[in-house]
């Protein structure tokens, strides 16, 4: 799916602000047709935004169930044989739409676009009334999975097996789009090397109103390459096929140069164009190796969240640049989006400023045995029909097809992670991994498929790693494990990765190590909470990283603070940051500026 652009084709117009919303707590909006009139009790709200902070009663804060968000678009009218188009770049965790009184369709998933073609209803009207029903819900059916119940007062209650507060809403820009009758519907592009030369493989899809036949010789598509200069380099005719640069500049964290590819397509009187930034490079792996254009690359950076105060995880252009500055301010190479596809947005960023990125579905939770004493469950198998069964499976599926078909052309985007945490003990979780692993590579195989591996899933236990391409580990001994006690953690540490390098030649990543500290606290000797001892945690994996046989990355759990839900193991939300919810440093930040400032590139 392309991202929105304005063209001398197409325009595409922000329809974010304040729009009118209310909160459907007895789920009486779709039997009483909301959508035909104006929301009953509404209020402005932001978009994007999800609404949880921004409101001050807790129970709506903790709402579970519909919400409803409505406004009125002018229309302008639109040229003869032309689309328009509804596109929302996420809703949090599914949507129903309607313009004026037509149902347009529906999405599940909270974190990829979707759009509806809604040409026929903005035809001869002045302006248009868009309502959307946004449903927060999780089941075990949904990805991520959750539980629903009723109490005893009556009020739903949301179990969720993520540590991340669950927030919803339109949390991304939503767009009114144009474009030609006959256009681009998708560019797929894949990169190459050649020696002395790089290679643009690239394949066009054109959909939308057949074209004219009469003039065969107008039914066109062409592309041209261009350096960042705007010069052409190279130019090629066809919906499928190759441009060879010679001397191409390699994209790379040190020169992330991006050339950009001009596609135009004729047909008829229908002329569509559309660019496209492109990152010529490769990524592979190469038995324990992780090689970017064929020379090592080793991976220091974060786990991180969309999440902020009062946004939530409603996109924010400020946030997502200060949030830059401080990976380049503190020597970073790489993040995961832990643990969702973060907004289009920042991997555009990321392309242009050199980061790496492990692209992560939001299948986070995928683990009933790990949060049994939390949420009580029958039955701790996770792998079942019931719980994660084949109808989530198809979930899952999608939710990949949907990640891949957004990020395939992002250069900074080198890895796919399916799954955050699961339970991949159960003989039961095979079967179904085998299949994830399956899809992306069908989709995909330009870039490595993973994981990240929950601590109980040692390589005694783990049913699946060898499905998949790079070893991605959180581990958290010195603070869940051994709490305190950071001589026995490096041990452990370092006794499971020479286990995991024994077991399987393969890449590893820590994905995730960390502590939590209190901004201000303090401690000597250090203790668990302070910042010195979440300084010297971090410091102690560092070291047993530099030891450790096919380490190629670490990303430290995590980069801000950020929101949970209520906990006795929660200070307000979780606090391993190394910057605080507000983007300031822990005395962490330092250690970790100081090390990998200087650390070679390559392993």
């Amino acid at each position: 799916m392309l991202a929105p652009r304005w063209t001398t084709s197409r325009s595409a117009r922000k329809l974010d602000g304040l729009w009118d919303f209310t909160f459907d707590p007895h789920s009486l909006g779709v039997t009483e047709q909301w959508w035909r009139d104006r929301l009953p009790a509404s209020r402005p709200m932001p978009v994007p935004a999800s609404y949880n902070d921004l409101v001050v009663d807790r129970g709506e804060r903790e709402h579970v169930g519909d919400v409803w968000y409505q406004t009125q678009v002018v229309t302008p009218a639109a040229a003869p044989g032309r689309r328009t188009v509804l596109r929302f770049d996420a809703a949090t965790h599914r949507a129903e739409v309607w313009v004026n009184d037509a149902r347009v369709g529906m999405h599940e998933g909270g974190y990829t676009p979707f759009e509806f073609d809604i040409s026929s209803l903005v035809s001869d009207v002045d302006s248009i009334r868009i309502t959307v029903r946004v449903d927060n819900r999780l089941t075990m059916q949904s990805i991520p999975p959750g539980i629903v119940d009723v109490g005893d007062d009556g009020r739903r209650r949301q179990s969720y097996f993520h540590d991340f507060f669950n927030y919803a809403g339109l949390s991304r820009a939503v767009w009114l789009l144009s474009t030609p009758g006959r256009y681009i519907a998708d560019i797929a592009v894949r990169t190459d090397l050649e020696p002395g030369s790089g290679v643009v493989h690239y394949e066009v899809e054109i959909a939308g109103a057949d074209p004219d036949i009469s003039d065969p010789l107008s039914r066109l598509t062409s592309v041209v390459l261009r350096d960042a200069t705007g010069a052409s380099v190279a130019a090629s005719s066809g919906a499928i096929g190759s441009v060879k640069v010679d001397g191409a500049q390699l994209w790379s964290p040190e020169n992330p140069y991006l050339y950009t590819l001009e596609v135009r397509h004729e047909s008829g009187a229908d002329v569509d164009l559309y660019s496209l930034p492109v990152g010529i490079r490769t990524i592979r792996v190469d038995g324990a190796r992780l090689l970017l254009n064929d020379e090592p690359i080793y991976l220091r950076g974060f786990g991180m969240h969309e999440d902020a105060a009062w946004r939530g995880k409603g996109h924010d252009d400020v946030r997502m640049a200060r949030d830059f500055a401080l990976l380049r301010w503190i020597g970073a190479n790489s993040f995961r989006t832990s643990h969702y596809p973060y907004a289009e947005e920042v991997l555009d960023l990321a392309d242009r400023l050199g980061f790496l990125v492990i692209d992560e579905t939001a299948a986070v939770g995928l683990n009933l045995a790990l949060n049994s004493e939390r949420i009580a469950v029958e039955d701790t198998r996770t792998f079942r029909p019931g719980a994660v069964d084949d109808a989530t499976l198809e979930t899952h599926l999608a939710a990949i097809r949907e990640l891949i078909a957004r990020d395939k052309n992002h250069p900074s985007v080198v890895m796919w992670s399916v799954a955050n945490e699961p339970d991949t003990t159960e003989p039961a979780s095979r079967p179904y991994f085998a299949a994830l692993a399956q899809r992306v590579r069908d989709l995909d195989g330009t870039r490595p498929v993973a994981f990240a591996n929950v601590a109980v899933a040692t390589p005694d236990l783990d049913q699946v790693t060898d499905l998949f391409d790079v070893i991605l580990l959180n581990r958290y001994f010195g603070w869940y494990v051994d709490a305190g006690d950071l001589i026995t953690a490096e041990h452990k540490l370092e006794d499971e990765l020479r286990l995991w390098a024994s077991r399987h030649n393969k890449p590893i990543v820590i994905t995730e190590f960390g502590a939590d500290a209190v901004a201000g606290l303090h401690s000597l000797p250090a203790q668990m909470w302070s910042e010195e001892f979440q300084q010297q945690l971090v410091s102690t994996y560092l070291d047993v990283f530099a030891r450790a046989q096919n380490v190629v990355g670490e990303h430290v759990w995590s980069f801000a603070d950020f929101a949970t839900m209520q906990g006795s193991n929660r200070v307000i939300g979780n606090r391993k940051g190394v910057f605080t919810r507000e983007r300031e440093p822990k005395a962490v930040a330092y250690l970790l500026r100081d090390r990998w400032s200087t650390k070679p590139e390559t392993p």
